[in-house]
């Protein structure tokens, strides 16, 4: 499916885990919504053109990143090249991001393609603790822009650590995880912990934010 596009292993899956079609694009909608992708609207399972089959550059932004967070499918998409056996028949499927072997950077995507939205590509790429995504819709050029939107971020921005996981603030406060930020290296900033409610909680649960 990711790797080539299958558009009938989109539908084979979608019987088999929706039980039908219609019902695996409930749950496609219901997800969707759930993650925050609130402009996206599903009518299919494999994103062919329809009246009411739509989304955004963001929304696939945040389709991804929850995507990425799926041990299976982050490798999936990160996989260049594979051969699967369908009975006594072999396979090979070499994928159809080719910032995979072209940008070293690069770990993931998906290519699509149809007549009404034209080129459309995700990527995803890490370098010294930054992940970034880029989509872009109807480019034409769409590889080299990746590339070049990504070596942009990575050359002129950087991840910052600026609270520790495990760090207190009072006596029985402290911070559930490390905090970190991306920064231009002109940029000034500060941090503030706000406690905004500690009566009632029991450990773990969140008594305030930071800013």
């Amino acid at each position: 499916l990711l790797l080539k596009s299958g558009n009938d292993c989109a539908v084979a899956l979608a019987e088999h885990v929706g039980g039908n079609v219609d019902e695996f694009v409930n749950m496609m909608n219901k997800k969707a919504y759930e993650i925050g992708a609130k402009d996206t609207h599903c009518t299919n399972p494999h994103g062919l053109d329809t009246e009411d089959n739509y989304s955004t550059a963001y929304d696939i932004a945040k389709i991804t990143c929850y995507a990425k967070n799926i041990d299976i499918i982050s490798k999936i998409m990160n996989t260049e090249s594979i051969t699967v056996n369908f009975g006594n028949t072999a396979k090979f499927l070499a994928n159809t991001n080719r910032l995979l072997t072209t940008y070293e950077y690069c770990n993931g995507g998906k290519t699509g393609f149809t007549k009404k939205a034209r080129r459309t590509l995700v990527t995803t790429a890490s370098k010294d603790g930054m992940n970034l995504i880029v989509v872009t819709f109807n480019d034409g050029d769409d590889f080299k822009d990746h590339k070049n939107l990504y070596e942009k971020y990575f050359n002129n921005f950087k991840v910052v650590k600026v609270l520790n996981k495990g760090d207190k603030y009072g006596f029985d406060s402290y911070i559930g995880k490390d905090f970190k930020i991306i920064v231009n290296d002109s940029d000034n900033y500060s941090t503030n912990v706000v406690v905004d409610n500690k009566e009632g909680k029991r450990n773990g649960e969140i008594v305030g934010k930071v800013e």
